[in-house]
């Protein structure tokens, strides 16, 4: 219905409704305000009509009109309005269809990429109807009657490649074949747990596992044809329920071979394909069973063989029969035996274990908590620490945490996430060991361990644990428990405990501060670090603390490659003679690690290999008459050296040592360079870019310094000195930590430096002692010399005639 432009509703009320037209129209009453016209609630259909006049629309009047069911009454209407879109018409609602072969396809050949996990689907599916005939007995006890021990068992026939999967539970009806087998993704338990839940009178936790409604039919992963045989309490009747891999149909018939009548509960027989009947031997069939339900509830036996040894005769051969009659020296002879092995079947428990995670703590002693570790990751070796503990509230699991003894050998786990340490169980059945990277850290995977959730959000083939924020959530709280049980050990009164932890282990909790910035300070109390006062033990960051001078303004470190060379390198010599402590990081890892953490306690690590390094005991007059005297030294030195250097500053960490090279602040430290050079994979490219700045520091207290200071006053350009700086720059790469560029070069000019310091210091070469014209020698001297090269002579003759004057000697180089 359109609205009236104000012009027409001002001519409307001028001339008394004068203009009009009657309309016929339809209109809905929702477009409208009229009410219904009578007392009925017949659905009439309403027009509009305008008229001069009063009107009520609420209230049928005289002006109304209704003829062959039309209701006409007074709506005021511009001239120029249009009629009424029409209504739309109304949407037609289906169902979806599926093609069931292709659907069955999909289920039984994408859903599983592992086809052993159908005994794990069909276990879980027999443990939920011993859970569902368990419960029902509560409130009717009959169901029980005449049916057997609530039990599963799996009987295998190898030569024909049938696996028989028995269980005493529940059963099922006609109806409930259709309903449970007959329609794909229909869980029974899922309703079950349902019904469970809604009910006032139901228990609080339960144990079924079923909830997506096609782990049955991961049976035909291995099956060509299956056949399902059940008895329910509730029926007379036992029905067969028949389907087979390819067909979009099964067959449901009641069984009447009286020799395969059960008393109670579901035989389940697999008719394997060719591939796959290597799934009858009895032997696979006990180890996939100890595997993915060694934790139900129920107990499980598989058809094994056995045996035992018995004593048999031996028939005796005729011709000692004889001898032995012949041989009457004994009265009663003794007849021959040999032992042998007797075979036989019986049913074996397959489930021994017992899921102790399910236990009250303190109801369990270490004894357990170690037996269960060994047979559960077959290790020899008791754990260093346990934790078991029970999550509730808004996400439910149990758990039980180990700390091996050992790191594993052979391999280098910390490299890789995937080390099916952690075992992930939905209601005790078996999941999966592959969802270490989504429960733990790559750091933490060491830690070995079981956890039990009903609450965790898998797919339908159970193999992916989906991201969620309940996953994060259980993430958070394991590696709290992981640390709150490292933490236990490392307050131990055995401090070889935490000693051996570490060094096992110590790489992970480093490679932590690299990938966990929001548990550093769970991480950084539990790192050792070996120090300057402490080259045998290592000490933790807290002991260095206690240690610390109260002017001290962070905690120094020096990253190298062995403790040894940490402690003779020329950037402690200041701090030691201040007694400051330095930590000494050794292992590859730790300088990235320190550099992840910045800071302890509101204490920052300071690398004493960079530039700026404070001490704490600055004086600025001293420091201003230094540059002063060394400041023509300084550019000397740097105008000679060049690009090599960004700078050449007076030291204050130097005592003894004449230079040092040192790192600028944002630049890698020589350790760090010598690690990325040696990297396989390294970008060369970027070495020159992250090398940064390099500052050449001098000490101003030690005589070569002193000596070049004078040089650089007197004569600038003296070869000599020239030749020292470089051999100065050189050296200090190589106590500084870097690598030089030219090694070769570098031992030259050591060389001749030895050279000239050795000349004539101990003996005179041949050359310098030979005078020009006729030599004459002793006959019994040069005998002498002939037998005893090496040794010197006593001689006085000899000695004065060894004297080289100073010009001859500068001639002779």
């Amino acid at each position: 219905m359109h609205r009236l432009p104000r012009r027409s509703v001002s001519a409307i009320l001028r001339h008394g409704g004068a203009r009009h037209r009657t309309t016929a129209a339809p209109i809905s009453c929702a477009s409208t305000h009229l009410c219904s016209v009578g007392e009925t609630d017949a659905k009439v259909k309403w027009h509009s009509a305008l008229a001069s006049g009063k009107f009520n629309p609420c209230k049928p009047t005289a002006q109304f009109a209704s003829k062959n069911g039309l209701c006409f009454g007074n709506r005021f209407e511009s001239t120029a309005a249009a009629s009424d879109a029409s209504a739309e018409p109304p949407a037609e609602r289906f169902e979806y269809q599926a093609e069931v072969n292709r659907l069955m396809d999909l289920i039984v050949n994408s859903l599983y990429s592992n086809k052993e996990v159908f005994l794990r689907e069909l276990i879980s599916n027999a443990s939920d109807a011993l859970d569902k005939l368990r419960f029902l007995s509560v409130t009717e006890p009959d169901l029980l009657k005449g049916g057997g021990d609530l039990d599963i068992r799996i009987q295998t026939d190898k030569d024909n490649g049938i696996i028989h999967i028995i269980d005493s539970g529940i059963g099922m009806t006609r109806q409930e074949l259709v309903d449970c087998l007959g329609t794909i993704a229909q869980s029974g338990t899922a309703k079950f747990s349902k019904l469970l839940k809604d009910s006032k009178d139901a228990g609080g936790d339960n144990n079924l596992i079923g909830q997506f409604g096609v782990g049955f039919y991961s049976a035909f992963l291995v099956a060509d044809r299956v056949v399902v045989s059940t008895k329910s309490p509730k029926s007379d009747k036992q029905y067969v329920w028949q389907g087979e891999a390819n067909a979009s149909s099964y067959t449901i018939q009641e069984e009447t071979d009286p020799e395969k009548l059960i008393p109670r509960g579901t035989r389940l027989s697999l008719y394997l394909k060719r591939d796959d009947k290597g799934f009858a031997v009895p032997e696979r069939i006990q180890k996939l069973v100890k595997n993915y339900s060694q934790f139900v509830s129920f107990p499980i036996y598989t058809w094994q063989e056995k045996g035992y040894t018995k004593e048999v005769e031996v028939d005796e051969d005729p011709a000692e029969s004889k001898k032995d009659g012949e041989n009457e020296k004994t009265e009663v002879q003794k007849k021959k035996t040999k032992t042998v092995v007797e075979k036989y079947w019986d049913w074996e428990l397959a489930n021994e274990t017992q899921p102790i995670w399910l236990r009250n703590p303190k109801e369990v002693t270490t004894e357990d908590y170690n037996e269960f570790y060994k047979k559960t990751f077959n290790e020899y070796l008791d754990p260093l620490a346990s934790s078991h503990f029970t999550t509730e509230g808004e996400v439910e699991f149990r758990s039980i945490l180990y700390v091996p003894a050992v790191a594993p050998r052979g391999k280098d786990d910390i490299v890789n996430s995937k080390t099916k340490n952690i075992s992930l169980y939905v209601k005790r059945v078996f999941i999966s060991d592959d969802f270490d990277g989504e429960l733990f850290p790559r750091y933490l995977s060491f830690v070995k361990g079981v956890v039990d959730s009903n609450d965790l959000p898998l797919n339908v083939s159970r193999e992916i644990l989906q991201e969620s924020r309940i996953v994060r959530i259980m993430r958070k709280r394991l590696v709290r428990k992981a640390f709150d049980m490292i933490l236990g050990i490392s307050m131990s009164e055995d401090r070889a405990d935490y000693e051996k932890f570490f060094e096992n282990f110590g790489k992970h909790l480093k490679l932590g501060c690299i990938e966990d910035r929001e548990n550093h300070k769970r991480i950084a109390p539990l790192l050792r670090f070996f120090s300057s006062q402490s080259e045998d033990v290592m000490i933790s960051l807290d002991e260095y603390l206690e240690n610390m001078k109260p002017e001290q303004k962070g905690i120094y470190y020096i990253a190298s490659d062995s403790v040894e060379s940490a402690s003779n390198t020329p950037f402690l010599e200041k701090l030691l003679e201040k007694n400051l402590e330095v930590l000494y990081l050794v292992d590859p890892i730790d300088e990235v690690a320190i550099q992840n953490l910045e800071s302890y306690k509101e204490k920052k690590f300071l690398d004493i290999s960079k530039e700026d390094l404070d001490l704490g005991d600055k004086n600025e007059e001293k420091e201003k008459e230094i540059k002063q005297e060394y400041g023509q030294t300084c550019d000397w030195i740097k105008k000679r050296l060049g690009d090599k250097v960004a700078s050449v500053q007076i030291s204050n960490r130097l005592s003894s040592s004449p230079c040092v090279l040192v790192s600028g602040k944002f630049g890698w430290s020589a350790n760090m360079e010598r690690l990325m050079k040696a990297q396989t994979v390294g970008d060369t490219s970027s070495l020159e870019f992250m090398r940064g700045r390099r500052v050449f520091e001098i000490n101003p207290e030690h005589p070569i310094i002193q000596n070049l200071n004078a040089a650089s006053k007197i004569n600038p350009d003296d070869e000599d000195a020239i030749r020292a700086i470089d051999l100065l720059y050189d050296t200090a790469l190589v106590s500084s930590g870097f690598t030089p560029e030219n090694p070769a070069q570098l031992g030259g000019k050591i060389y001749e430096m030895m050279g000239l310091a050795l000349s004539g210091k101990w003996s005179t070469p041949v050359a310098e002692v030979q005078q020009p014209g006729p030599q004459h020698h002793n006959p019994e001297t040069l005998e002498a010399e002939v037998q005893h090269p090496g040794t010197p002579h006593h001689n006085t003759k000899i000695l004065e005639a060894e004297v080289v004057e100073p010009v001859e000697a500068g001639t002779q180089k």
